[in-house]
């Protein structure tokens, strides 16, 4: 068996981590965690940079208001498309915050509304409470011009790991119950797309690069899913008619496979598909570019892709 590739931004930044004392999220509970999760963006992702606009909103969900930040590089535009994004974090950890530098950058180079979905999170809102908000705030977009200020004419959905699965799924959802607009695109990063199954990657990297059994343990326990329902495990579901597709994945996550069967289904029902895999790179590394600099390459190849699916419309 050959060696496993890890590039040496990627090692350094996996040394750094596993080096350091104290509990791990999933030891210090939701709370703490969630604080953790603030404290690795600021210390490990790029700047947000600055933006033409950069705004809150409050919107009626399922369950009271849900929260969302709209980015865009500009101040004022005409009728077009529009990104919907969902951080990952296992369904526990993550918001706004965690995720405002890689919305922020999506804006920019895409020259595109991007709306950053802040979900119900569990354990105090245990499954189905995240892709139900998913699910209302992009159909919130979809139909609300006025109060977003922008008359949307199709929506992306994208989100990375937890979010790469609301993407999914939320996509089906507006797949078998459309919107006022139709979805164009969607950009799953790294996404938890079978967690119902087992692959060769989680054995491989379990232990030591980044996500971890006991990690995925706990997220699992805080969201208690059904996991026979599709809005957990999407690929109980056909992907035929689904959006044109971007997966992304990383050579040494555990979840690597589920993104790469997810792929494969969607190319097997007849989706248009671009896959690309992170060679040598760990999960999160949208949220790493400043900790690991050639995550900034990963990401910008991946939004040129993306822009040839947004380009070609409905295929």
């Amino acid at each position: 068996m050959s060696e496993t590739y890890v590039r040496p931004d990627v090692r350094r930044f996996l040394d750094h981590l596993n080096a350091l004392p104290g509990p791990r999220a999933h030891q210090a509970g939701p709370e703490a965690g969630r604080l953790m999760a603030i404290a690795l963006r600021y210390a490990a992702d790029a700047e947000a940079g600055e933006l033409a606009v950069r705004r809150d909103l409050a919107i009626p969900g399922p369950a009271g208001e849900i929260g969302l930040r709209l980015y865009d590089a500009a101040e004022a535009r005409g009728p077009g498309p529009a990104m919907v994004y969902f951080h990952g974090g296992g369904f526990v950890l993550g918001d706004l915050e965690t995720h405002d530098p890689i919305c922020a950058e999506i804006a920019r180079i895409l020259d595109m509304p991007v709306i950053a979905v802040d979900y119900r999170l569990a354990p105090e809102n245990p499954w189905p409470a995240a892709p139900d908000d998913c699910i209302a705030a992009a159909r919130w977009v979809a139909e609300s011009p006025e109060a977003l200020g922008r008359a949307v004419t199709g929506l992306v959905i994208a989100g990375d790991s937890a979010g790469g699965n609301l993407t999914i799924v939320t996509s089906l959802g507006l797949r078998d119950a459309p919107a006022a607009v139709p979805v164009i695109a969607q950009w799953p990063i790294y996404p938890a797309a079978d967690p119902a199954n087992s692959y060769p990657s989680f054995d491989a990297f379990l232990t030591g690069y980044f996500l971890t059994l006991e990690g995925m343990v706990w997220f699992d326990e805080c969201y208690a899913p059904d996991k026979n329902d599709h809005r957990y495990a999407p690929l109980i579901k056909s992907q035929e008619g689904m959006p044109p597709t971007l997966v992304v994945t990383a050579g040494l996550d555990p979840i690597r496979d589920q993104g790469r069967a997810y792929a494969a289904a969607c190319v097997q029902a007849g989706v248009p598909t671009l896959f690309h895999e992170a060679r040598g790179q760990i999960h999160g590394f949208v949220n790493f570019r400043k900790a690991i600099p050639s995550s900034n390459g990963d990401v910008a190849r991946s939004l040129a892709l993306l822009k040839t699916i947004i380009a070609q419309g409905e295929w």
